[in-house]
Protein backbone atom coordinates (compact mmCIF):
# COMPACT_ATOMS: atom_id res chain seq x y z
CA UNK A 1 0.00 0.00 0.00
CA UNK A 2 1.32 3.33 -0.80
CA UNK A 3 0.89 6.32 1.21
CA UNK A 4 -1.09 9.48 -0.41
CA UNK A 5 0.43 11.77 -1.87
CA UNK A 6 0.33 15.41 0.33
CA UNK A 7 0.14 18.85 -1.41
CA UNK A 8 3.71 20.33 -2.14
CA UNK A 9 3.96 23.35 -0.02
CA UNK A 10 3.27 26.33 -2.22
CA UNK A 11 6.12 28.49 -2.97
CA UNK A 12 4.42 31.76 -2.14
CA UNK A 13 4.01 31.35 1.47
CA UNK A 14 6.98 33.95 2.44
CA UNK A 15 4.98 36.44 0.42
CA UNK A 16 2.08 35.72 2.27
CA UNK A 17 3.57 35.91 5.90
CA UNK A 18 4.89 39.28 5.13
CA UNK A 19 2.14 40.52 4.19
CA UNK A 20 0.31 38.81 6.87
CA UNK A 21 3.08 40.78 9.09
CA UNK A 22 3.77 43.96 7.69
CA UNK A 23 -0.19 44.91 6.25
CA UNK A 24 -1.20 42.64 9.29
CA UNK A 25 0.32 45.38 11.62
CA UNK A 26 -0.62 48.71 9.84
CA UNK A 27 -4.12 47.22 9.58
CA UNK A 28 -3.86 46.57 13.31
CA UNK A 29 -2.94 50.18 13.80
CA UNK A 30 -4.95 51.99 11.75
CA UNK A 31 -8.08 49.72 13.97
CA UNK A 32 -7.01 50.62 16.83
CA UNK A 33 -6.62 54.62 16.17
CA UNK A 34 -9.95 54.28 14.27
CA UNK A 35 -11.31 53.13 17.61
CA UNK A 36 -9.86 55.93 19.32
CA UNK A 37 -10.71 58.49 16.61
CA UNK A 38 -14.60 56.69 17.08
CA UNK A 39 -14.98 56.83 20.85
CA UNK A 40 -13.93 60.42 22.01
CA UNK A 41 -16.02 60.26 25.14
CA UNK A 42 -14.52 57.44 26.47
CA UNK A 43 -11.87 58.33 28.99
CA UNK A 44 -8.56 58.45 27.75
CA UNK A 45 -7.52 55.98 30.48
CA UNK A 46 -9.95 53.44 29.22
CA UNK A 47 -9.49 54.52 25.80
CA UNK A 48 -5.93 54.25 25.89
CA UNK A 49 -6.06 50.24 26.79
CA UNK A 50 -8.23 49.53 24.43
CA UNK A 51 -6.98 50.97 21.75
CA UNK A 52 -3.48 49.12 22.92
CA UNK A 53 -5.18 46.05 23.51
CA UNK A 54 -6.75 45.69 20.32
CA UNK A 55 -3.78 45.66 18.34
CA UNK A 56 -2.81 41.82 18.96
CA UNK A 57 -6.14 40.28 18.39
CA UNK A 58 -6.45 41.80 14.90
CA UNK A 59 -2.96 41.59 13.88
CA UNK A 60 -2.69 37.49 14.76
CA UNK A 61 -6.12 37.07 12.94
CA UNK A 62 -4.69 38.92 9.99
CA UNK A 63 -1.11 36.85 10.42
CA UNK A 64 -3.52 33.64 10.50
CA UNK A 65 -5.95 34.07 8.56
CA UNK A 66 -3.80 34.94 5.35
CA UNK A 67 -3.30 31.64 4.27
CA UNK A 68 -6.32 31.33 3.21
CA UNK A 69 -5.87 33.65 0.46
CA UNK A 70 -5.26 31.97 -2.97
CA UNK A 71 -1.91 33.49 -3.94
CA UNK A 72 0.76 35.55 -2.26
CA UNK A 73 -0.38 38.89 -4.66
CA UNK A 74 -3.79 38.26 -3.55
CA UNK A 75 -3.12 38.54 0.10
CA UNK A 76 -1.01 41.75 -0.53
CA UNK A 77 -3.85 43.55 -2.50
CA UNK A 78 -6.61 42.49 -0.40
CA UNK A 79 -4.76 43.92 2.88
CA UNK A 80 -3.17 46.76 0.85
CA UNK A 81 -6.63 47.52 0.26
CA UNK A 82 -8.09 47.06 3.71
CA UNK A 83 -4.92 49.04 4.71
CA UNK A 84 -6.69 52.49 2.48
CA UNK A 85 -10.24 51.55 3.53
CA UNK A 86 -8.92 51.79 7.59
CA UNK A 87 -6.39 54.92 7.05
CA UNK A 88 -8.94 57.06 4.55
CA UNK A 89 -11.99 56.07 7.48
CA UNK A 90 -9.15 57.49 9.99
CA UNK A 91 -8.60 60.63 8.19
CA UNK A 92 -12.82 61.19 7.71
CA UNK A 93 -13.18 60.74 11.33
CA UNK A 94 -10.41 63.18 12.15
Amino acid sequence: MSQPKSPPIRPDWVAKTLAGTLLGFSLAIGCSGLLVALTPDMAKVIQGQLAMWLVMPVWLTVLGLVFLFASGWRAWLWLGAANLLVFAALLLTR
